[in-house]
């Protein structure tokens, strides 16, 4: 078994500016771009955790609250929540910063799911992950009903065995 690893080993800072080919008609940013450049940030700290190549394996609800602009600076934040077998929640946060104007708001966040796999694509053993701050430890705690409830919405568990998730929602 991989040893385990801290959770803020695996933060994943990467930024990005919007450039017109990056843009919809309004000149904001598109949003399948912004959902290529999450996965990115995500999967390089999925990658950092586990040291295997890794594969996106879900992207929970990514709501878009503010237009990321043309000559914005993205910034995303990426971190490792929890581990499982050989599956790795990553949270992303993501922020537009407009330079000149001095203005910085957060725009999404999401979580994404990845799988580490061997180099002939089978999913190998991960590291788990040793949460710090009182952040990291919520998240970590919580992400066992986020997982539960995927694997419910997938199909690929009964929601009768869904445990966790059925205490919180007390059903």
């Amino acid at each position: 078994m991989p040893q385990p690893k801290h959770a803020r080993d695996s933060i994943t800072v990467m930024t990005e500016m919007v450039l017109p080919n990056d843009t919809n008609t309004l000149n904001n940013l598109m949003g399948g771009r912004l959902l290529h450049f999450m996965d990115i940030a995500a999967a390089i700290a999925a990658q950092k955790h586990s040291n295997r190549i890794v594969v996106t394996a879900s992207v929970d609800n990514v709501s878009f609250a503010e237009p990321i602009r043309l000559g914005n600076i993205v910034t995303m934040k990426a971190q490792v929540t929890r581990a499982f077998s050989s599956s790795m929640e990553v949270f992303i946060e993501v922020w537009a910063e407009d330079i000149p104007a001095g203005i910085r708001v957060s725009t999404n966040s999401a979580f994404y799911t990845f799988v580490a796999v061997d180099q002939s694509g089978r999913p190998i053993e991960v590291p788990a992950v040793i949460p710090q701050t009182d952040e990291e430890k919520n998240r970590y705690e919580s992400a066992l009903r986020r997982r539960q409830l995927r694997l419910v919405l997938a199909g690929r568990m009964n929601a009768q065995d869904a445990k966790e998730l059925r205490e919180y929602l007390k059903v």
